[in-house]
């Protein structure tokens, strides 16, 4: 039998955790049962007991401390498989990281399969589940990040191909486009020449701007005042060419504020994602949280492999620049309240409100 209490679950959101055996929240807290002196982990299948009887705790020293003892079922203070994947998968993405900046291939899929002792089937299907990408997805987003790095740095193209480990400058070349969204003499120059088309628009959240490269939608930003968006635009791209949109551009600004009054739609609007290899693992678990759910950083750190990493998360929903359209509005503290927000903390409620009553 399921029991609920709606007072406990809005006192501590680590209720609605343990009643629905929340998997990803295993790690970030423990409960304890006052009548049978055992703390379990939140996914443990055990019987579930009355609320009156639960405890929670933070670790399992904590409960241990009280007088409780591991549950030998879910043995929570040993590692979880989801937290032994989640290592195994955080070694791969570290594995692919020191390989580019020391040479110009990543690992083949056999040779990291082989290091985390999967089979290459389940290796690859478990490091896209974990970080939301594939392994070649992933390295390529490094090797991007190094790439902007060694740019900004480096005092000739051709000194910034070699640092970032292309060992052929018509390879860097040929993937530049891809990896930069522009030529590398135009990230050079802060953008110069490459063309960015904007509009800004009303919403029920005051103003949006939206601006598209030839890639797709490149930022979405929300406001009270459209010459702070622009000038928001103009620090993000320095030196690109911005023009106004015009034409077939009002139905893609006319499509990104209908998202935007009613976020819990879909939507397949093709987007132009720019950040560190970091930051496109974070966004891409954004990008995966249901509609109507929310996450805490805590839990977004767990699920791309880095738990320890809960401040860089939030850094990175931080440095979001496509609201809604990657839903960092999603992500609360680990008591469900809510977090600071880059377009201000009322909308964040107000989207998330929506979602769920839709």
């Amino acid at each position: 039998m399921k029991y609920s209490s709606p007072a406990l679950a809005e006192q501590d959101r680590r209720w609605l955790a343990l009643i629905s055996r929340d998997p990803s929240s295993d790690g970030s807290f423990v409960y304890a049962v006052a009548t049978t002196g055992v703390y379990c982990r939140p996914s443990c299948p055990s019987r579930l007991a009355r609320p009156e009887n639960v405890r929670f705790f933070d670790s399992c020293r904590e409960a241990e401390s009280a007088g409780f003892r591991a549950c030998k079922r879910c043995r929570p203070n040993r590692d979880s498989l989801s937290e032994i994947h989640a290592a195994k998968i955080a070694a791969s993405c570290r594995t692919i990281e020191n390989a580019l900046d020391e040479a110009d291939e990543p690992p083949t899929l056999a040779i990291l399969a082989a290091q985390a002792e999967l089979s290459a089937f389940h290796f690859h299907r478990l490091f896209k589940a974990i970080t939301g990408v594939t392994p070649k997805a992933y390295a390529r987003a490094h090797r991007a990040g190094l790439v902007r790095e060694t740019l900004r740095r480096s005092q000739t193209v051709t000194a910034a191909l070699y640092d970032a480990g292309f060992n052929s400058s018509g390879r860097f070349y040929a993937e530049s486009g891809k990896i930069l969204g522009m030529t590398p003499g135009q990230y050079r120059a802060g953008g110069a020449t490459l063309s960015i088309s904007f509009a800004i628009g009303k919403s029920c959240l005051g103003d949006v701007l939206v601006a598209c490269s030839d890639v797709g939608i490149c930022a979405i930003l929300l406001g009270d005042d459209p010459n702070e968006l622009q000038q928001e635009l103009r620090r993000r791209f320095p030196r690109a060419a911005l023009t106004g949109g015009e034409g077939e551009f009002e139905r893609t600004v006319a499509q990104v504020i209908a998202l935007v009054d009613r976020p819990e739609l879909p939507h397949d609007l093709p987007l132009d994602i720019r950040g560190t290899a970091f930051q496109q693992r974070v966004w891409q678990a954004l990008r995966a949280i249901p509609i109507g759910h929310t996450a805490s950083y805590s839990q977004i750190a767990a699920l791309i492999g880095t738990p320890k990493a809960v401040r860089a998360v939030a850094a990175a929903c931080a440095a979001n620049p496509l609201a809604v359209a990657v839903p960092c509005h999603r992500v609360v503290r680990a008591d469900g309240s809510l977090a600071g927000y880059r377009w201000g903390i009322e909308r964040k409620r107000r989207l998330l409100r929506s979602e769920k009553a839709g």
